[in-house]
């Protein structure tokens, strides 16, 4: 086997590792279990491909995608924006930061009965409460990346005249990319969590409106293939994720493996 090759089934050997001993563990644990609650692995997999059908896939796990990343996507402009205003502006990070503090530690789902006042109950509220819990980490990392700029790297962008656009893709984004990627990672976790949260509130559709029918209607098994499909979502949308995170920051991650070799 080729070098590429191994790698490649050793990092996939490393990825399975823990999901399959997991589910090795369960299904020891719950063979032998007669709680309506707790199905076996096996009997969730019999019944995944009876509820997830192409059609309930696309009328209820598409729009959740679709919100997610919707919301996810402005929560990242506006947050990356209003960080990038706010950390260059030493006057106004100090007239803002009581306000940012006092909204962020509002917990999004109290929000809900809000929006749902101002922005009715389609999809427009459920996207509007991804974003009030995504922007907080997305702004908060990106003001702390903007504010360590390197002020050696500032100095000489001054002095060769380079400013407005130019500057801020150079130098400002550049330098912050690290902290603003940790920002959208963490965003990208709670937009899960709140895509289900927002659905559970007067809706019609989507996987959290689902997996509260089903348990409420005491289809336990059905209920888990809907966690599990979660599941999935997240950790697809975490691979895809670190895919773009090391194409963005491939000059951050070379200095870090330059600076290990050197040392």
């Amino acid at each position: 086997m080729s070098a590429p090759l191994s790698r490649l089934a050793l990092r996939v050997a490393q990825i399975l590792a823990l999901p399959v001993f997991l589910i090795v563990l369960w299904w020891y644990l719950s063979r032998a279990n007669t709680s309506l609650f707790v199905p076996t692995p096996g009997t969730i997999a019999g019944v995944f491909g009876e509820v997830w059908t192409p059609e309930r896939l696309r009328t209820d796990a598409l729009p959740s995608v679709l919100r997610l990343l919707a919301g996810f996507s402005l929560a990242g402009v506006l947050g990356i924006a209003l960080g990038v205003l706010i950390g260059s502006s030493p006057r106004l990070r100090a007239f803002s930061e009581p306000v940012l503090e006092f909204f962020r530690a509002i917990p999004p789902p109290v929000l809900v009965p809000v929006l749902i006042l101002f922005a009715g109950i389609d999809s427009t509220m459920k996207v509007a409460v991804i974003i009030s819990g995504c922007i907080w980490p997305i702004l908060l990392n990106t003001v702390e990346g903007v504010r360590a700029v390197d002020p050696v790297l500032a100095d000489t962008c001054r002095s060769y005249g380079i400013r407005g656009g130019t500057r801020l893709r150079t130098l400002v984004l550049r330098s912050a990319s690290p902290q603003i990627m940790a920002g959208l990672r963490q965003a990208l976790s709670i937009a899960i969590i709140l895509m289900v949260i927002s659905e559970m509130f007067a809706a019609s559709s989507g996987l959290g409106f689902t997996i509260v029918q089903f348990q409420r209607g005491f289809a336990i098994p059905e209920m888990w293939t809907g966690i599990v499909l979660l599941g999935l979502l997240g950790f697809g949308l975490a691979m895809v994720f670190g895919v773009v995170e090391r194409r963005v920051l491939s000059w951050y991650l070379g200095l870090r493996r330059a600076a290990r070799g050197s040392n």
